[in-house]
């Protein structure tokens, strides 16, 4: 079996692997801000949603390089499958943004940490 290098993976992968980076770094920060189960669940949901990830991905474009705006593209043009009441574009948008994190996870980690410092007030403004 041959291995498949980071770099040739299909962009789900890297939305599949962002996803639960991201995840991680949320969960990570808000131990820290909250000790009730029941608060933390409610302060991280409200930070890894489709719509907060299409913020975050709004506002990050101009610290974007080109080849992440490449895997950004990718990820958006990606057919989705849905629920009839989900909106797709919110969820397409979603998948870049997770595409991106985990893109950046497996390739740069240096570059992912720029881009956590960057939108770690965002975060903080958001939950605080």
């Amino acid at each position: 079996m041959t291995k498949i290098q980071t770099n040739e993976l299909p962009i789900r992968s890297y939305a599949y692997i962002g996803d639960a980076v991201y995840e991680v770094f949320v969960r990570e920060k808000t131990i820290f801000l909250v000790t009730k189960p029941d608060k933390l669940h409610n302060i991280t949901s409200s930070v890894v949603k489709a719509e907060f990830h299409t913020e975050l991905l709004e506002k990050i474009q101009d610290f974007l390089n080109e080849e992440e705006k490449e895997i950004v593209r990718r990820a958006r043009n990606l057919s989705v499958t849905t629920a009839r009441r989900t909106n797709q574009t919110l969820h397409r948008l979603s998948t870049a943004f997770e595409a991106l994190i985990g893109y950046l996870y497996l390739n740069d980690k240096n570059r992912l940490k720029a881009l956590f410092e960057f939108i770690e007030p965002l975060i903080d403004e958001k939950i605080i």
